[in-house]
């Protein structure tokens, strides 16, 4: 989905090593303009926004964790937690113009994965599901938002572009294009790729609604058929009570006279 490319790591004592690393600084200040309407100034986002202290001290413990100074970098990563709230194990990998919004509670672990573009927000839990060694945590494709509270369980995928919506529980993998609701999480029908990019997080589509809807309407419409079958009946009904009528007429005015008056014509 992605891969950390040797550019990205940093070497001290390197010029060209320092020019990257204030190029990435100052693309991590334009993706806080980006994508927080809130922010006002360089200074503030320097200042204020731990999602972005976060980033920049995992960056640290992640490059302690390459070079196997393990206990150094879980030192730095739990500096990190403690000053910003938001705990990203120093194993986890994390791609270009990643943006945690507010952040409180976020918990990334060791095997997550995270392409780039991706925003979320506070107290998203990329989690594992299993004691054993290896890949346990999710797999964020590039440009997908995770709304706030959402939890993500176990080695899944999350497509590009995807959308997880606020307080769901994603516990299967998320197509590329999709949005998905709820607990369990659902993915929601009828919304088009272009509408994903655009959607707002307090408009998202019920999976759940939209199926008890479908069944509504598809109840009204079978009521709908019903009664015009029962009134179709009701017609039927009618002429076959006249038919009987007039049945029953013929057979009383014919039993009321007797054999030689119906063989001589009589009352016809």
């Amino acid at each position: 989905m992605f891969r950390i490319r040797a550019r990205d790591t940093f070497r001290p004592g390197c010029s060209r090593t320092r020019g990257a690393m204030f190029s990435r600084i100052r693309e991590d200040i334009r993706t806080v303009f980006g994508k927080d309407p809130a922010a006002r100034s360089v200074l503030e986002v320097l200042l204020f926004y731990p999602g972005m202290h976060a980033i920049w001290g995992h960056r640290m413990a992640g490059l302690l964790w390459r070079w196997r100074l393990k206990l150094a970098a879980r030192m730095v990563s739990h500096l990190a937690r403690f000053f910003t709230a938001i705990e990203i194990h120093p194993g986890a990998r994390i791609g270009r113009r990643f943006f945690i919004d507010h952040g409180f509670g976020v918990v990334i672990g060791e095997t997550a994965e995270i392409g780039d573009d991706v925003l979320m927000y506070q107290g998203v839990v990329l989690g594992g599901t299993s004691l054993e060694k290896g890949k346990r945590h999710p797999t964020i494709g590039n440009n997908a938002v995770l709304g706030a509270g959402a939890i993500l369980l176990g080695p899944i995928t999350v497509g590009e572009e995807a959308r997880v919506g606020a307080g769901s529980v994603v516990l299967h993998d998320v197509e590329p294009h999709t949005v998905v609701v709820g607990v369990p999480a659902r993915a929601s029908t009828g919304v088009k790729s272009d509408q994903i990019r655009e959607l707002e997080h307090g408009k998202l589509p019920d999976p759940v609604a939209n199926a008890i809807q479908f069944v509504l309407s598809e109840n009204e419409a079978m009521r709908t058929r019903m009664k015009k079958l029962e009134h179709l009946e009701g017609a039927l009904s009618d002429m076959d009570k006249r038919m009987e009528e007039t049945h029953e007429e013929i057979r009383k005015m014919f039993e009321n006279k007797g054999d030689d008056e119906f063989g001589s014509g009589s009352g016809i």
